[in-house]
C-alpha cells in the first residue's frame, strides 16, 4: 500500500508533521530516513536543505537515523528497506526526476513504496509525483502547483490541477487521496 506526503514546504504547517507521524506507524527515534538532497541545484534550493533536514530532526527522527542519498549510485531493494521514509527536497524537478530514472531509483522506489516506505516530497520532490513532466513517477493523477498563494479546497481531491499554499499537503494512502491542512 503506498503512502506519500506531497507538500509545499515541508511540515510549516504542525498538522503536516502530524500526518506524517500517524503514516510512519512507528516510533520516530525507531525510525530511519533516506534523505534526497539532488534537487538542490542551485543556492536558493541549497539554503533550504537544513529546514528540510530539521523537519526530520523536529518530528523526533534520530540525526544518525538521517541518510542523505543524491542519487549518485544504484540503490537495491536490500538496502532501501533498511529505510521508513524517504524524503525528496525541493529544487529544479526536471534535474531531480532525470536523477531518479536515470539511476534506476525509480523502480527500486516504487517496489519499496508497495512494500510500506513512506515518500515525503517537499516542492520538487511533491512534483515529480505528478503529472507534470514527462516521465513523472505517477503516483498522482493530476497536475500539481506549489508555493499558492491560494490552494485548493481541503478533501477529497477532484480537480485536475491540485495547488498547494505552503500550509497544505496532500495525503495518498492506498487509493484515497486528500488533501490537508
Amino acid at each position: 500500500m503506498k503512502r506519500l506526503l506531497l507538500t509545499s514546504a515541508g511540515f510549516e504547517n504542525p498538522v503536516i508533521r502530524d500526518s506524517f507521524l500517524r503514516l510512519l506507524g512507528k516510533s520516530p527515534e525507531k525510525a530511519k530516513a533516506l534523505f534526497i538532497p539532488t534537487a538542490a541545484v542551485n543556492d536558493g534550493a541549497r539554503v533550504m536543505l537544513p529546514k528540510c533536514r530539521n523537519d526530520l530532526l523536529s518530528a523526533g527522527i534520530l540525526p544518525e537515523h538521517i541518510e542523505a542519498f543524491d542519487l549518485d549510485r544504484p540503490m537495491d531493494a536490500q538496502e532501501i528497506s533498511g529505510y521508513d521514509t524517504v524524503y525528496f527536497c525541493g529544487g529544479d524537478t526536471a534535474h531531480l526526476l532525470s536523477r531518479v530514472r536515470g539511476s534506476g531509483f525509480a523502480e527500486v522506489l516504487d517496489r519499496a513504496l508497495e512494500r510500506g516506505l513512506l515518500y515525503v516530497g517537499v516542492s520538487a520532490g511533491s512534483i515529480i509525483c505528478a503529472r507534470n513532466l514527462p516521465g513523472h513517477l505517477d503516483y498522482l493523477p493530476h497536475r500539481l502547483e506549489v508555493h499558492c498563494e491560494k490552494g485548493s479546497p481541503p478533501g477529497p481531491l477532484g480537480e485536475e490541477t491540485v495547488r498547494l499554499t505552503n500550509a497544505q499537503a496532500i495525503c495518498i494512502e492506498g487509493g484515497r487521496s486528500e488533501l490537508i491542512e
